[in-house]
Formats: structure tokens, sequence, C-alpha cells
């Protein structure tokens, strides 16, 4: 009987876990409302000014960005050549010199290029 109780908890803890990592960290960023709408160049500011604090402020939340589109390459785009948006797929409205504004995850601030980093981003007007 005992037996029986452990091998039926250990099926139910192995299943568990194999749908958190396979389902549980996935969010539908785009129908989330935004926790922030900031400009490009004022997001990477606050993170270049004070890391932490910003990380508790911006971290996986999502976020709206505007700012110019300075480099599309593969499925980044670059706001102000200080936000790295990773895109699912890049659409080929993107033109280096258009602004644009971006809504996605923040995941996290790249100190040595000075860059935010945001993934699941969708463009939302440019």
């Amino acid at each position: 009987m005992i037996f029986l109780f452990s091998v039926a908890v250990l099926l139910i803890a192995f299943f568990a876990v194999r749908y958190y990592i396979f389902y549980g960290g996935k969010r539908d960023i785009q129908s989330e409302t935004a926790a922030f709408t900031v400009t490009a160049k004022d997001i990477a500011a606050e993170f270049a000014a004070d890391v932490n604090n910003s990380n508790k402020k911006y971290l996986e939340k999502p976020v709206v960005i505007t700012g110019t589109i300075t480099a599309v390459e593969g499925t980044s785009v670059i706001l102000d050549q200080l936000v790295n948006c990773n895109f699912s797929d890049v659409k080929p409205s993107f033109k280096v010199g258009e602004r644009a504004t971006v809504k996605g995850r923040v995941v996290g601030f790249d100190d040595l290029l000075g860059e935010v980093k945001m993934d699941q981003c969708n463009l939302i007007t440019n």
C-alpha cells in the first residue's frame, strides 16, 4: 500500500514538473496590459543609472517602448541603439530610421553594450 502511494506521488510530481518546464514559463505578453510606457532613451538611462532598482521595476514585465529603428539584425530590432527587441519573426515593414512603438517583455540589461534586452516583442505602430 505504501509502495503504491509512493509511486503515485512520484508520478504526479514527475508530470507536474514536466508540465511546468514545458508550459509554465510561457506568457502571452501581447494580451497583458503594459506595466510601463517609456521611450528607449529613458529606459536605457534608468538602467545605466541604477541596474538593481531598474530590474525590480521592469524585469519580466510587459513594457511599451517608443524609439527610432537604428538596426534590423535577423529577428532583432534595435531602437535608438539602446533597446534590443527580439521578435519571433521580423516583418518586412521594419526600416532603419523610422519611429516605432514596440511591446515586449524586459529580460535584462547588457551593461557591456548598454542595451536593454526585450523578448516576445510585437510592433504596435511605426
